[in-house]
């Protein structure tokens, strides 16, 4: 379905949040939505390789990486497995890399920018909490809009 954050945020300006600018576009979906599953982790991105492994659905996963631009929590391995599994786009407060590979492939992926380490692999962080980061609270369950002009959140879905 096509749509335009502009047009949404002029629509329905009442109920989104919208997101600071900042995150970098990967992948070659400029545009995606869907609803959001949240994780809540820092330098380790063993929760969101299990998560990839699910069916998608055509959701978006948002993973608050606490900022850090020491590792890349993505890399065209992960990536692979998003799009394979129906996965809609990912909104990663952190890095990802490989990202030649990544912008070749059929996803839309918003982060920090890259970097060429690994993460640690310990299985810790959370899933399906509440998080913020770009000044938006993103809440399970709630709906994610991207395309080139930014980033908008809404409790319910804003397409017909």
């Amino acid at each position: 379905m096509h749509f335009r954050t502009a047009d949404l945020c002029d629509a329905h300006s009442d109920k989104v949040q919208i997101a600071s600018p900042g995150l970098q576009h990967y992948g070659k979906k400029s545009q995606f939505y869907g609803r959001i599953i949240t994780l809540k982790l820092f330098e380790d991105n063993s929760l969101l390789r299990d998560l990839l492994d699910e069916a998608g659905k055509g959701r978006v996963i948002v993973v608050d990486g606490g900022g850090s631009l020491r590792c890349a929590l993505l890399g065209d391995i992960l990536a692979t497995k998003a799009v394979g599994n129906g996965w809609s786009g990912l909104v990663i407060n952190g890095c990802i890399r490989d990202s030649a590979e990544i912008n070749d492939m059929d996803i839309g992926i918003r982060a920090l920018g890259t970097h060429p380490l690994k993460s640690v692999k310990q299985g810790i962080g959370e899933k399906g909490i509440p998080v913020k980061f770009a000044c938006v609270e993103f809440r399970p369950g709630e709906y994610l809009y991207a395309d080139e002009d930014g980033i908008l959140v809404a409790p319910e879905s804003l397409l017909p």
